[in-house]
Formats: C-alpha cells, sequence, structure tokens
C-alpha cells in the first residue's frame, strides 16, 4: 500500500483536534435556551435543517452555525425573539470560537514521526479564519508543508488540491475520520484513504450502513496505527 505514497493529507477537525463534541455542547445549551418555545428535540431538528439548507450559503464552520442558530430560534419563536435572547446565542458562537484547541491522543506523536518520511498537507473544510485560529493554537503548523482550507471535500476539491500540489493520486493518502468528507472522494480519484473513526459524529457526516470494499482503504481505531504500515 505505502510504496508509491508520497503526500499524507490530514483532516484537521475530529482527527488531529476535538472538534463536535464544542458544537454539540453549544447545541444543548442552545436548545435549552428555546425551552420556551418548545422541546430540545424539535429545536435539534430545526437547527439541523437550518444547517442543511444554509450549507451551499454559508459553507461550514462555527460562523456558519451561529447563523443557523439564529435563524432557527426566529423561526421557533415565530419571530417574537427577545433581543437579548438573540445576543446570549451570539455569545454561545463567540464562545465556540475562542474554545482552547484540544488534540487528540498521539497526534503529535505520529507528526513527529512521518515528517521528513512524507509531505504532510492538512486538508480540512470550513471557515478559513476559524481554521487558521485552530491550527494556530495547536502548535502543529511546523509539521505540515501545506495548508488548505476547502470549501468541500467533493471529488472535484480533492482533484483541484492534487494538481495543485503536483502529485497522481496513487502519490496520496488521506486520513480523517468521516467516511463521506475524508474517504469516499479521494478513493474515487484513485487515491489512498484511512479512516480513524470518532466517538462524535456531526449528523450530515454519517452514512448508514456504509461498507468500503477498495485495496485502497483501511481503518484503524487510533492514529498510532497507522505508523505500522507508513514506516
Amino acid at each position: 500500500m505505502t510504496s508509491k505514497i508520497k503526500v499524507i493529507g490530514f483532516d484537521a477537525d475530529d482527527t488531529l483536534w476535538v472538534n463536535e463534541p464544542n458544537y454539540k455542547e453549544a447545541e444543548s445549551e442552545f436548545c435549552k435556551l428555546m425551552l420556551e418555545y418548545g422541546s430540545e428535540k424539535k429545536s435539534s431538528e430545526e437547527l439541523f435543517r437550518a444547517e442543511m439548507k444554509n450549507l451551499g450559503l454559508y459553507g461550514y464552520g462555527a460562523k456558519a452555525f451561529m447563523l443557523s442558530l439564529i435563524e432557527t430560534a426566529l423561526i421557533i419563536s415565530n419571530y417574537k425573539l427577545k433581543p437579548e435572547v438573540i445576543h446570549e446565542i451570539i455569545d454561545l458562537g463567540k464562545t465556540l470560537l475562542n474554545k482552547p484547541v484540544q488534540l487528540l491522543h498521539g497526534v503529535e506523536y505520529v507528526l513527529k514521526e512521518l515528517n521528513g518520511k512524507y509531505k504532510l498537507i492538512m486538508a480540512s473544510k470550513g471557515d478559513l479564519l476559524d481554521q487558521e485560529r485552530k491550527l494556530d493554537k495547536s502548535g502543529l503548523s511546523a509539521h505540515f508543508h501545506h495548508i488548505e482550507i476547502m470549501s468541500n471535500k467533493e471529488v472535484p476539491d480533492y482533484e483541484k488540491l492534487l494538481k495543485n500540489l503536483e502529485i497522481h493520486p496513487d502519490e496520496f493518502l488521506m486520513v480523517g475520520n468521516s467516511i463521506r468528507s475524508d474517504i469516499l472522494p479521494v478513493l474515487q480519484i484513485g487515491g489512498y484513504a484511512t479512516h480513524i473513526p470518532y466517538h462524535t459524529t456531526w449528523q450530515y457526516e454519517k452514512l448508514e450502513n456504509t461498507k468500503v470494499d477498495n485495496p485502497r482503504f483501511r481503518e484503524v481505531s487510533q492514529i498510532e496505527e497507522i505508523l505500522q504500515f507508513l514506516l
């Protein structure tokens, strides 16, 4: 598997550092704010609908999430939301943006071991400023030869990335926690992909009953295991 690989791409959120639990915490606080207008379940479902509707317009990240929170609150309250509640929702978004970065176990060790043996890149989708801020807080930037903040992670996005890096798909390995975003598109273009499941996954990224049957695919339980077939 590893004979041709020259470049390894790492997803960021929930692959290198904790992310989705922070969003779940913010969503929980939001649903509590909305109890006057409906159940937590109703608020959560309405929020997901807003996020999906807005995805093509706002993209991914905390700012997009904050706008969807405000829109959801207005809809749930039948546009009778008090201004101070909107302020509290904005504060939820600011708290999310200012969260400290918590590296996942083994990440720094793995990057140190691979650095110099492969070209390492971080390939993450989301808001540019937010992702740059998290990378800076993580202290990991020195390990990467290239940083790519992608508006999406579909086949054309990976094709563009590899073209810019001037590498063939069979020289590229993508490591990430999302089957939808990190694995399937890369396999489709002829690259290699390794899945590291994370205990908390955004509903959008979940693919039910998806079994990946491809010789260029591996699944590991923790990031250190990739060293077994890369070194």
